[in-house]
């Protein structure tokens, strides 16, 4: 029994939700408009500002989806409502970053100049040159565009050079004069 799946969804004041028979939701709000088509597998239903997600059978892929479904929809109602944001530090001697027009530019120690093109629906700021901050209304877009800057340098472990999260801790080694007495 998936206890996440049992759980209602509460719609806030300005946002309003539209459930098709195909099982569309579109949800719309202050911030933008969501729409993503769910499995026949699982009943998506509305009841004034409360909405409900039932399993159809008790099959193993209905089980899968009923906690996902309603996780899904939940993070789309926090989404046009509030949004979501990722922040990311730069750590390392002469490592900074810059937004040049919609391109963020980065400068992480390779011989060259990193430039990623950012994607439609999600913002990137840069308020110092050691910080970034992605933000947007889709909890996936914004989490996968701060892991691909993420991974075009990678902290590691030694002495903690690269891009992080904000609130990532790095698992620090000792180095090779470590064990020497």
């Amino acid at each position: 029994m998936s206890r996440i799946g049992l759980m209602s969804i509460n719609v806030p004041e300005g946002v309003s939700v539209n459930i098709t028979d195909d099982n569309t939701v579109t949800v719309k709000g202050p911030k933008g408009e969501l729409v993503r088509t769910f499995s026949k597998l699982i009943n998506i239903k509305q009841d004034a500002n409360v909405i409900s997600c039932e399993r159809v059978n008790d099959t193993k892929p209905a089980k899968q989806l009923h906690g996902t479904t309603r996780a899904l929809i939940a993070n789309m109602v926090e989404g046009v409502h509030n949004g979501f944001e990722k922040n990311l530090e730069i750590v390392g001697i002469g490592y900074r970053a810059q937004m040049k027009g919609k391109k963020l530019e980065l400068h992480v120690g390779y011989s060259h100049v990193v430039e990623m093109d950012i994607e439609e629906g999600v913002t990137v700021e840069c308020p110092s040159i050691t910080q970034i901050k992605v933000s947007g209304i889709s909890k996936e877009r914004v989490g996968q565009v701060a892991a691909q800057i993420r991974a075009i340098r990678k902290p590691e472990p030694y002495k903690g050079k690269g891009i992080k999260y904000v609130d990532e801790r790095i698992i620090r080694k000792e180095g090779k004069t470590a064990g020497k007495k």
